[in-house]
């Protein structure tokens, strides 16, 4: 695998997240116009990101990064909206959208239009945190959408995995699709608890900055 474009495409985001910090406007959005704008620019190479580099290489220390920005008491004293959110909005979510994509895209499959609402349903961790902050949002309301940001990746994984399934033919069941749910939303939870313990020591060891 070619490394370079990867390479540009990181030292591109940071250069925009650093200039996004002498404007008015959040980071994430920044990157997103960046990315549209760069899209359009002729003689540019159209590049793939391979899954299997984003999901265990790259989701995960943003997710860690938004946890550490957040207070433990206060997710815990707002679990039953954020678990309403993370499970209940991610599903409505993906089934708006792809009635939606199903309506306006002619001779799209309804199955591959949820496929698409699973993957634009969950909202991203880092940039909730970063609108809500900018945008000013009370406290509590800032508390629930990070909380849900947090953890609506096992409900948008296994939305994802049962409508692929659905799309492709290989069938899909409900029996399927919530033991999918517990296997990410446990294992997830079985690994954090595994890996707390050297995380937390090598937090409370490395006091330097440019180490952490």
């Amino acid at each position: 695998m070619d490394v370079m474009p990867l390479l540009l495409l990181v030292a591109g985001s940071a250069a925009v997240a650093a200039a996004g910090r002498r404007v008015p406007v959040p980071v994430p959005l920044l990157l997103v116009a960046a990315g549209l704008a760069v899209s359009y620019v002729p003689g540019v190479p159209d590049y793939t990101l391979d899954p299997h580099i984003v999901l265990p290489l790259l989701l995960p220390p943003l997710l860690y990064t938004a946890a550490t920005d957040s207070s433990y008491l206060d997710l815990r004293a707002q679990a039953r909206p954020v678990a309403l959110l993370s499970v209940g909005y991610v599903l409505f979510a993906t089934f708006v959208v792809g009635c939606a994509a199903y309506l306006i895209v002619p001779g799209l499959p309804l199955t591959a239009a949820l496929v698409l609402g699973a993957v634009v349903a969950p909202p991203d961790a880092v940039a909730a945190t970063a609108v809500a902050r900018r945008v000013g949002l009370p406290s509590r309301i800032t508390t629930i959408l990070q909380g849900e940001s947090l953890v609506n990746d096992a409900t948008a994984i296994t939305a994802f995995k049962v409508a692929l399934a659905a799309a492709v033919g290989e069938g899909a069941t409900w029996a399927g699709g919530i033991g999918e749910f517990l296997i990410a939303a446990v294992g997830g939870v079985g690994v954090g608890l595994v890996l707390m313990v050297p995380l937390h020591w090598l937090r409370t060891h490395l006091t330097e900055a440019l180490l952490q």
